[in-house]
């Protein structure tokens, strides 16, 4: 059984009907293994990570997880990623650290860890290509995931067993990802579908992400994005943790400043391309990220934009005669 890829195209694409209403309405099956998995174990793996990422690790148990950014001196995103606490006892330590990032933010993040773990008891190993990873996306989710009893909160996470494949399921903001051995993928595939998860296409669940406002990095975020301008701060940053690389730009533009840009939506008056250059006036106020044709919505996006572009400007798009009302995040039902 081979699920699309879940890379989307450059340019917005509309999604399947079917597709879309199985996110909407049931249960929707995505492959995304091809993101970076790495895993950290070790006496001082939480102790090493904490001083690297935004987001506090200390009080983590297994079963547990968060979300973090990890940035350059100057507080600029090399990356954001998925952080799970794994073990056998809820009430001690974690034994490992399941980092899962995008694919273009991979070689940065295992470079930070090579570079900086000198010094502290950590054993780094690789995971991508070890480790397969499925998306269940909609309501229906965590009852196709055989998980109805997994905890609410996003990035909870138990292990499981369906049918006799061994995984581990991940609480996302859309459902639940399983996490299992390589070549037990497809095979896990196949048991979900016959559970009665549909197979949904890439550019589907991106549409739902874009929707739903949140950024990815290397389409949304790159290494000249401050977190705050993306909007991470509430899901992705701890102002009450000890210190770590880039806190001091973080922390001065939370308390003292104002971005220069923020995260926006944009309701286009037709289909564009990631890319696409945002005028308004005569100023260039940034460039589309993440597009879709979302089918309640119409064509949509996300960029970051110059904060003189506010909620409620029209701004130019590209030189195809396009413009863009700029919205607040998420998306308000059309």
């Amino acid at each position: 059984m081979t699920l699309a890829p879940a890379q989307p195209d450059r340019a917005a694409q509309p999604p399947r009907a079917d597709d879309y209403r199985a996110l909407r309405e049931g249960c929707g099956l995505l492959d995304r293994s091809g993101r970076g998995k790495l895993a950290l174990a070790g006496a001082g793996a939480v102790e090493f990570l904490n001083g690297q990422v935004t987001n506090e690790l200390a009080d983590l148990h297994p079963g547990e997880g968060c979300y973090a950014a990890f940035l350059t001196h100057k507080g600029k995103m090399l990356g954001d990623l998925r952080i799970l606490a794994l073990g056998e006892d809820p009430a001690q330590p974690p034994t490992e650290l399941l980092l899962d990032t995008e694919r273009v933010a991979l070689q940065a993040l295992f470079d930070m860890i090579r570079r900086f773990k000198v010094g502290f008891e950590v054993e780094l190993h690789k995971r991508t290509l070890e480790r397969g990873l499925l998306s269940l996306i909609g309501p229906a989710a965590p009852s196709i995931a055989g998980a109805p009893q997994l905890p609410a909160g996003e990035h909870a996470n138990v292990p499981l067993q369906l049918d006799d494949i061994r995984a581990l399921a991940v609480r996302t903001a859309e459902g639940v990802d399983l996490i299992c051995d390589a070549a037990e993928t497809e095979r896990l595939a196949t048991a979900l579908l016959d559970r009665g998860a549909a197979g949904v296409s890439a550019e589907a669940a991106e549409c739902l992400r874009i929707e739903r406002g949140r950024p990815r990095y290397g389409i949304d975020m790159d290494e000249s994005t401050i977190p705050q301008e993306a909007g991470l701060n509430e899901r992705a940053v701890s102002f009450t943790k000890g210190c770590y690389v880039g806190q001091e730009t973080v922390a001065r533009l939370f308390h003292r400043g104002k971005p220069n840009r923020h995260l926006r939506g944009l309701r286009l008056t037709a289909p564009a391309s990631s890319g696409d250059e945002l005028t308004l006036g005569d100023r260039v106020v940034g460039h589309l990220g993440s597009v879709a044709v979302s089918p309640s919505l119409g064509p949509i996006a996300l960029a970051l934009v110059r904060r003189e572009a506010e909620p409620g400007s029209v701004v130019g798009v590209g030189s195809e005669g396009i413009t863009a009302e700029v919205a607040e995040l998420p998306f308000a039902p059309a």
